[in-house]
Parts: C-alpha cells; structure tokens; sequence
C-alpha cells in the first residue's frame, strides 16, 4: 500500500551558500561550508531522489514510479513523463547574491541539451532586511544594448531589483532574467531541469581562484528582452482555506496556512501532491493512518490518495503542489 513519502533530502555546497539549511530547518549538513541546496524531491540524473520512510525505503524516485506508475503520479502525468518525475524541488539558501542567469524554454532546451525547460517559482521563507531578487528587465531593451552593458560589468542596472520579504512569492518563466539576493532563504518548485545559462557573476572567482564560467552565447538565444511589469505575485494569504499562489501548465501551487485541521479532497486532482511545510509542525492523517511533519519536511503525496486531513500542532504554513 501506498503512503507519504518522505526523500532524503540531498544537500550541495554552493559558493553562496551558507548554514540556514540547519538552523532554520534542521537539515543535516555535515561538514559542508556553504550549503546552498537541498533537492528534496529530484529526477535529475546523477541526483536522483531516494526514499528514507517506510517499506519503500531505499529506492529511487524512478524505481517507485516504475512500480505504481499512475497510482503514484496521476494518469495523464505518467501518460506525458513516464518514469521521468515532472518536478524538482528544493529549499535555497543565498548567503551572498546568486549569479545573474536564465533558463532556455522546453523548444530551446530540448534542441540544445535533450532536456526539458526551466519555469520555476519562489516562495521567500525568510528574508535579511535589505535582502532582494532581480527578476527580468525594467524597460524593453535590445540585443546590443544588453551586451553593451553586460561586457561594461553593469548589466544589473536594466534589471528589476526587488526587495523580497517572508511570504512573497516570484514566478519565474523560462527565458527571464533572474537572480537571488544576500539573505534570501526560499522554496523553490521548478521543472526537471538543471539546464541554467550564467550571465553574470559579479566578477567571482572559485576556491581555485579561477572565474566560473559564463554562458553569454548560449544565453542570447533565452532571454526576453521585454520589459517585466509583474514582478511579484499578489495573493491574499487567508487561515485555513488554499490560497492559490501560483497556477501555471507546469504546476499548481497552494498556500495553506492553517491553525486548525484542514481536509483536503483530491479525487478530481489526477496528479500526485507535494507538501512543503516551511513552518510549523503537522500531521497527515490518511486511510486511518497518521503521518507527521516537522518543519521543513517535503511529503509526495500519491496520486491514489483521494483524501487527507492536515491536523496542525502549531501554526503551519505549507505549500501544495500538484499539476492540472
């Protein structure tokens, strides 16, 4: 029988990164310096999500959708991906400022690299006073007047930079420029895909003293020089019901902030359910089964699950993912 199941979350050491993963959500970091990462539900090759509860417990992401295919994702899910889990999710820590990037979209990525796209969201768990995204550009621009900029070293000033506080939320489409500021501590949800193009990194060097690598070229052929006007989701954030955040062909995101049991009725949902919670301490209760929840746990949901119920301890936030 299926249950929720819980990933052994997967950390990685970034040149920004910092301690956060552990202090604010009891993350194992070992002796990593600079935990920038933690995919806590990944199909990427070579990082590929591994069960750590219950009888499921040491296989892959792949082998348990091999096995229950649409009871664990949903039908028309596993009809589009097969064994290939839609979604990467992951908690990040920027303890400096992330390089300048973009991401190509699925006709460009799968031209290029066999892949799918990059359209991905944030949601801002916490926030440094003066802390920040850049997220696309202020104005339209063209081609040269970005590169002229770019190879000035003062490509940042056409960018919208946005201060970010606790409980905002970013959409981030594939081909718009975009970067996480000091001090931003955020979940994101994203298409499978580690395709990324670095446009600029504010001129750092790596422990070897050797600059990282920039993907000018590549990146031309990604971006969207349009001018951005909605940079920040709006949404009201309302105790104990969903509050949709975010609702796009790659994911369905939900806010539930709740302080008293809440159920959830999934039976017109065909997909699987993520739940992140980024505060706070819960229980699911399932076919007459409990399940808990610590802060900063991510459950996957299987897709046969036409019901839970959320009983909060304490206050909770929680992100609900699925796909329409």
């Amino acid at each position: 029988m299926l249950y929720p199941i819980h990933f052994k979350p997967i950390i990685f050491e970034r040149i920004w990164g910092g301690k956060k993963l552990r202090t604010l959500l009891g993350k194992e970091i070992g002796k990593i310096e600079n935990a920038g990462e933690s995919w806590e539900i990944s199909a990427v090759e070579g990082a590929e999500s591994i069960v750590e509860n219950g009888i499921l417990a040491g296989n892959t992401l792949s082998e348990i959708t091999e096995v229950y295919m649409s009871d664990l994702v949903g039908e028309k899910v596993y009809e589009q991906f097969g064994e290939e889990f839609p979604l990467l999710i992951k908690f990040i820590d920027a303890n400096d400022v992330l390089s300048i990037q973009v991401h190509p979209n699925d006709t460009l990525a799968k031209e290029r690299h066999h892949a799918y796209g990059k359209t991905e969201m944030w949601y801002v768990i916490d926030a440094e006073p003066d802390a920040y995204v850049i997220s696309g550009f202020k104005r339209d621009i063209s081609q040269d007047e970005y590169l002229t900029y770019l190879h000035a070293g003062n490509v940042d000033e056409l960018m919208n930079k946005v201060p970010a506080k606790q409980g905002d939320v970013f959409f981030i489409p594939a081909g718009r420029v975009h970067a996480i500021g000091k001090g931003v501590f955020l979940a994101e949800i994203q298409q499978t895909s580690d395709v990324t193009y670095r446009i600029f990194d504010w001129n750092r060097v790596d422990k070897n003293g050797n600059p990282r690598e920039l993907h000018t070229e590549e990146a031309l052929d990604a971006i969207d020089f349009k001018k951005t006007s909605e940079v920040k989701q709006v949404y009201e954030d309302i105790k104990n019901k969903p509050v949709n955040l975010v609702d796009c062909s790659y994911f369905t995101v939900n806010l539930l902030h709740i302080d008293k049991p809440i159920e959830r009725e999934y039976e017109l949902i065909d997909s699987f359910k993520i739940l992140m919670l980024v505060s706070g301490k819960a229980v699911i209760t399932y076919q007459g089964n409990d399940f808990s929840m610590e802060e900063g746990r991510t459950v996957l949901v299987p897709a046969s699950f036409e019901e839970i119920t959320i009983v909060p301890k304490e206050r909770c936030k929680i992100l609900e993912v699925y796909i329409k």
